[in-house]
């Protein structure tokens, strides 16, 4: 009877643990939290990795192995991470769960001066399993009802509890009350060094990628930078030219308009208000950020005959950064722009940007017309951009990042015009 108590409690566990890292995972590395899929790819799996392990009498060492590579299959497979980083954070959250789990059992049985506590297969070794997994449930839920940490504040207390893992196991090892094999906590205490290791390659890489993120934002910032000057240069070179012969454009005119020639003024008018067209349809808000993204995207709706709308108030010197800029606005400006390219010309795609200052309220309104009505599944909006090119999953790196700032991403459809708002809370820097 105890060994069946054991198998199921096995069971449940495993269970925990991978649905624990698969969230883990989603936050980590912004990607889609655990669906329907996922939880049910989970239970099968678990009890298929236990079940063939129980038959086959393996150390612990081969569950770890399985579920940490079972894990990133999942995360690629189902929420669409990157499967060497799923496969990284599987492997190092198995090692660093397995660990606490050894501390607290080790620490129970010297506070209870009894060994049992280390005995998985005992009452007491099963009370000394359960309780870091109560824990692990009651630290995966804790954040979804406060602010998420930032970066800096999550690397921050993921090195105090991997140094607070170096004391603990370096205290048990001193300690003379309960009698622990010397190579197993050998063992420990470099798997413990390991784990810091692991944060800082982690932090690293995220770092890494901000950079990048950002080198490949300035470069084309750059770019944009330098098209705008060509276009204002060749603005000014135009605008000099219609001053130079102003009085022969008048002559002109009059002479249209005494001969009742108005069509042909209109013509002509026309054909001097071309030129200036480029600089007058270009967004300048004094934000390189801003402007690279509204003008970039403008030039890609005119590409695809969508009508592009733009009212922009933006403020100037402010903490809002590049990155997170790129994520709100650059991924409602592409949802939109994939959503309006799909709808016949007859019906007059469109797409129509807000950006409003309210005190210390930046709100970005992006309203865009679609052609099939957006579906929801498990309360967010589905998107399969092969069949019809709604929103996705931009939506919530954008809500992700707009949290960060005390924001928010609201989303609403009305008839066959989408509506998504993102409101951030900003402070303004000193100029530099």
């Amino acid at each position: 009877m105890m060994s069946w108590l054991i198998f199921f409690s096995t069971l449940a566990t495993a269970n925990i643990r991978c649905m624990v890292c698969l969230i883990l995972i989603s936050r980590l590395l912004s990607s889609k939290p655990p669906g329907r899929k996922s939880i049910l790819a989970v239970l099968f799996g678990t009890a298929v990795i236990s079940v063939i392990l129980s038959m086959a009498g393996l150390p612990a060492f081969y569950c770890t192995a399985a579920e940490a590579c079972f894990i990133a299959f999942c995360a690629s497979r189902f929420q669409m991470a990157g499967t060497r980083m799923s496969l990284f954070v599987g492997i190092y959250y198995e090692i660093a769960f397995s660990f606490w789990q050894f501390l607290l059992a080790g620490w129970m049985g010297v506070l209870f001066r009894t060994p049992e506590f280390l005995d998985s297969q005992t009452g007491r070794g099963q009370i000394a399993v359960w309780l870091p997994h109560l824990l692990l449930i009651a630290l995966a839920w804790y954040p979804w009802g406060h602010k998420k940490p930032n970066s800096k504040e999550a690397f921050r207390f993921a090195s105090v509890v991997a140094v607070a893992g170096i004391i603990a196991v370096a205290t048990l090892a001193e300690q003379t009350v309960l009698t622990i094999d010397g190579d197993l906590l050998d063992t420990w205490t470099i798997l413990a060094v390991v784990l810091l290791m692991s944060v800082l390659v982690f932090n690293i890489n995220r770092q890494y990628e901000v950079e990048k993120e950002l080198a490949k934002l300035k470069s084309e910032q750059a770019e944009l930078l330098e098209r705008d000057y060509t276009t204002l240069n060749n603005a000014y070179a135009i605008n000099a030219k219609l001053f130079h012969d102003f009085h022969n454009h008048i002559g002109v005119l009059r002479q249209l308009l005494l001969h009742r020639n108005t069509k042909e003024a209109l013509q002509y008018l026309d054909e001097l208000q071309t030129p200036m067209q480029a600089i007058t349809d270009t967004v300048w808000t004094g934000d390189n950020t801003v402007d690279y993204l509204i003008n970039s995207k403008a030039e890609a709706a005119r590409e695809s005959g969508v009508k592009y709308q733009v009212q922009a108030e933006f403020p100037r010197h402010t903490n809002l950064r590049s990155a997170d800029l790129c994520a709100i606005l650059g991924n409602l400006l592409d949802n939109a722009l994939d959503a309006a390219r799909r709808v016949q010309a007859s019906d007059q795609p469109y797409i129509k940007l807000t950006i409003r200052r309210i005190n210390q309220m930046l709100v970005i309104k992006v309203e865009n017309r679609f052609a099939v009505a957006p579906t929801e599944e498990n309360g967010t909006l589905k998107t399969i951009k092969e069949e019809n090119g709604l929103h996705g999953w931009g939506l919530k790196s954008a809500q992700t990042t707009a949290e960060k700032y005390d924001g928010m991403v609201q989303t609403s459809y009305t008839g066959n015009t989408f509506c998504a708002v993102a409101t951030l809370s900003f402070q303004g820097v000193p100029c530099t």
